[in-house]
Formats: C-alpha cells, sequence, structure tokens
C-alpha cells in the first residue's frame, strides 16, 4: 500500500504537497487533542498521520534534491562528511 501511496504523492506538484502538509498537521493537531480529552477508537491514526506527513516532506526533500546543482550537491556531501567527524 505505502508503494501507490508514493506514486500518488509523485503525481503531485510542489504546492500540492506543502498544501497536504498543512492539512495533514492541522489533522495530527485535532487528533491528538481529541485523544488527550475524550480518546480515540483508534489511537494508530495519530501514527499513520504522522507517518504520511514524513512521506510527504520526504517526497518534497527529494524534489529539493533533485533540483540541486552538481556544485551544491558537493557542498552537501563535505557538511555532511563534517558531521559524521563529530
Amino acid at each position: 500500500m505505502a508503494k501507490q501511496e508514493t506514486k500518488d504523492l509523485m503525481a503531485l506538484s510542489l504546492d500540492e504537497l506543502s498544501q497536504e502538509v498543512k492539512v495533514l498537521e492541522v489533522d495530527l493537531g485535532k487528533l491528538k487533542f481529541d485523544h488527550a480529552v475524550t480518546g480515540l477508537a483508534d489511537p494508530t491514526v495519530i501514527k499513520n498521520t504522522r507517518r504520511e506527513i514524513a512521506r510527504v516532506k520526504t517526497e518534497m526533500r527529494r524534489r529539493e534534491i533533485a533540483e540541486m546543482s552538481e556544485e551544491q550537491i558537493n557542498m552537501r556531501s563535505k557538511i555532511r562528511a563534517r558531521r559524521a567527524r563529530k
């Protein structure tokens, strides 16, 4: 099922993805509030919503990296290498 969701995300534009993140984050806030006040029948909905937010943000980041120039990618690799040494 996750593969189909990923294919659906690839079809969306960047603006649609950012809008989707906003909607999902609002939904997550409502779910957390409802769970704290009355409890949810299925609390795994919170976990699934967090994962869906992560999927959308991952797709956005994948596209951002794909648009980077070779120089930016090399700089990113240097930064990652520096962080690994710490």
